[in-house]
């Protein structure tokens, strides 16, 4: 793996701002999990922007702890408790989720709500040029992703108790309202990019959309392959989760290959796709269309890509804002705010490509 994704891999001490009662932790687990089999040790993952996540060992049995962040927060955000519940829905369903353990809603144990699920030993990869695998190996990886989307787009939402995990319809209308208060709740500079977007992307929302669950940051690093094989074992990072708009969901995910190289840190735009064994975007989607039944394809893609760099950059702004209040989960929370302006540039350029 190249040397500049070290930085996301493994795990690191807890952060001085993310640091919490371990004593606390292992007294509530003797009572409502099972009894720590010796003393818990606690490190933080180095990867993820906004819930803070942990590796709790008790010596024999290791799990992983997702936490919201101390500090103020803003309105509905990084709700761990709707994680929990997805992951728990989707246990048995075709979409691969760890396990869960158990729900703390009692923010006096370790200061703010948090899960506990099982660890799952696997690879997360964060280069999508996939360096290290060979030309098979990238194209088999490339399809698990593929159909694993495609999976969670099929489920029956309301058959696994999830009937009300969101509301149905006007989808892109209400995610665009959101990130649109969002973003000028964490604002901290005038982007003009970001003002034209919130202009033009309510105007010219397309008509019709279907309802599934949607991941809301479905990327190569948000899952969890096999150690040596390309099966997918863990879907993670479940923030963004509702029912929405499946569509919308798979172009955030293929935003991968509209993204220059270093952009956002992980990009496919201007690299030889064939050479490597990576499919196109074009042929991308077209698995994702004959996996999920879509004869006709996708109809206005672009928009739904402008509309997820949008919000792509409302997120990293509120990153950013974080991270100047100093509580951000990852050490690199500032570099990815920067990026909110480049971001938010690219988004403009792809809808004038609607515009025409």
């Amino acid at each position: 793996m190249s040397g500049d994704f070290d930085k996301f891999t493994g795990t690191r001490p807890v952060a001085a701002q993310h640091s919490f009662d371990v004593m606390k932790l292992a007294s509530w687990m003797k009572d409502h999990v099972d009894p720590p089999l010796g003393r818990l040790t606690v490190s933080q993952f180095k990867g993820g922007q906004s819930n803070p996540t942990y590796l709790v060992d008790d010596g024999k049995r290791r799990y992983a702890l997702r936490r919201k962040p101390p500090g103020k927060l803003l309105p509905s955000a990084h709700a761990v408790d709707r994680e929990y519940r997805v992951m728990k829905a989707l246990a048995g369903a075709d979409v691969p989720v760890p396990k869960m353990v158990a729900l703390c809603e009692d923010p006096e144990i370790i200061g703010t709500v948090f899960f506990l699920s099982d660890y799952v030993e696997g690879r997360v990869l964060w280069d999508p040029t996939l360096p290290d695998l060979t030309h098979a190996q990238r194209a088999a990886h490339y399809d698990e992703l593929n159909r694993v989307i495609a999976a969670l787009h099929s489920v029956d939402y309301a058959a696994i108790g999830l009937g009300d995990y969101g509301k149905s319809g006007s989808y892109l209308a209400r995610q665009v309202d959101r990130w649109t208060r969002q973003y000028h709740a964490s604002e901290t500079e005038k982007i003009e990019a970001m003002d034209n977007l919130i202009a033009w992307l309510p105007a010219k929302i397309p008509a019709g959309e279907g309802t599934s669950i949607v991941h809301g940051d479905y990327r190569i690093d948000n899952v969890i392959f096999h150690p040596t094989e390309p099966r997918i074992l863990a879907v993670l990072d479940w923030e963004l989760s509702t029912l929405g708009h499946p569509l919308a969901d798979f172009a955030y995910h293929c935003m991968t290959w509209r993204m220059p190289e270093g952009t956002h840190g992980r990009g496919l735009s201007g690299v030889d796709l064939p050479s490597l064994g990576i499919p196109t975007e074009r042929e991308y989607v077209a698995m994702y269309c004959k996996r999920t039944g879509r004869a006709d394809g996708i109809p206005h893609f672009d928009y739904y890509v402008a509309f997820n760099m949008f919000r792509l950059a409302a997120i990293l702004q509120g990153v950013k804002a974080r991270a100047l209040q100093g509580n951000a989960a990852s050490a690199e929370a500032h570099a990815a705010g920067a990026r909110t302006r480049a971001i938010a540039e690219e988004a403009w350029r792809q809808a004038e490509r609607v515009k025409g």
